[in-house]
């Protein structure tokens, strides 16, 4: 019962973290009195998804030849470093909040694989078309970019025989709140406040990563 709890938990907090960036994204179009409609929550949703269950599965496949200890390893240096990035850039947005533009590129190395980030900092605004509507193609775009997260944390999950049908199943719910509301949120509330969830995201991907070394 106790597995089957924890299997539970982990899924939770992997599409709780992933959908951060969707809640996120979709607070600042509300804020900024952009409409998404159904079936632009729909494509968001199932794209992101979608990309997720795809990683699941290839990382899924990998894993049957990589030993145990390795694959626990591979996983929590994906989910760490990712969790870390995420904070890294929720910091660098509070220390530059009062400035106008603030960059910075990252590249970190391990193994042979670099990672490339970009911590460019702007005030957020949404892209507005002319009717204040994110239309379909928007939203397509939109999720491919919120998905780049998703095919990393997806990979490195497999990898550590987390439930993939589970969390992809509680991502198809979790991704459509997380858009609605957050796009309600932000109409609400406007431009009245900062809203900055990134830092809990990356909290939540670091706490999974030393979790799977447990």
């Amino acid at each position: 019962m106790n597995g089957v709890l924890f299997t539970v938990l982990e899924s939770i907090m992997i599409v709780t973290a992933l959908s951060m960036d969707a809640f996120v994204a979709s607070f600042a179009y509300g804020a900024n009195k952009v409409k998404i409609p159904f079936s632009s929550v729909t494509a968001i949703n199932v794209i992101c998804s979608s990309i997720l269950a795809i990683s699941l599965f290839f990382g899924s496949l990998i894993s049957n030849f990589i030993p145990e200890t390795v694959t626990h390893i591979i996983c929590f240096l994906i989910l760490f470093i990712l969790g870390l990035t995420k904070t890294g850039e929720s910091i660098v947005s509070w220390i530059s909040e009062k400035k106008e533009n603030f960059t910075k590129n990252m590249k970190i190395s391990f193994m042979g694989i670099a990672f490339d980030i970009n911590m460019g900092i702007k005030k957020e605004q949404a892209k507005i078309n002319s009717d204040k509507v994110l239309k379909l193609r928007e939203a397509s775009s939109l999720s491919v970019a919120l998905s780049l997260d998703g095919l990393a944390v997806g990979f490195g999950a497999a990898l550590a025989n987390a439930n993939s049908l589970q969390i992809v199943a509680f991502s198809l719910v979790s991704d459509m709140l997380a858009v609605m509301l957050g796009c309600f949120l932000g109409n609400k509330i406007a431009e009245k406040t900062s809203f900055n969830l990134s830092w809990l995201s990356g909290a939540m991907l670091m706490i999974l990563a030393f979790l799977k070394l447990s």
